[in-house]
């Protein structure tokens, strides 16, 4: 069986983004989206769990949430107001619901790429 990971860096301080807010979305046909769960990452900066796995493991279309601004500020990081970031949505899909999906985030202040992990 599959199941769905992330784990989020904060390369502005080299550290995993302990403590970063994550809202996990499923897009519904018309890309409507609906909350899942909401979560916030452990010390490692991953999920404490996987996001999705077993029978809740579905095909579809997905969104992450990172709440990238109010990490920032809760490592005492001066922000200008509106952030340049503020949260920071990733759209994606899964096709294959016996795969592994690792969705990581490499996150400053200014910047952020992902890609598909494994």
């Amino acid at each position: 069986m599959g199941k769905l990971t992330t784990h989020v860096l904060d390369t502005m301080h080299g550290s995993p983004a302990a403590g970063m807010a994550v809202r996990l979305y499923r897009l519904d046909a018309s890309g409507s989206p609906q909350l899942l769960q909401s979560l916030t990452l452990n010390a490692d900066g991953r999920a404490p769990a996987p996001l999705l796995e077993g029978e809740a493991f579905q095909p579809g279309r997905y969104r992450l949430v990172f709440a990238a601004a109010a990490y920032f500020k809760s490592r005492a990081v001066a922000l200008p107001e509106p952030a340049f970031l503020d949260e920071v949505p990733l759209d994606f899909g899964i096709a294959d619901a016996g795969s592994h999906y690792h969705v990581p985030l490499l996150l400053s202040p200014w910047s952020y790429s992902t890609y598909r992990g494994s």
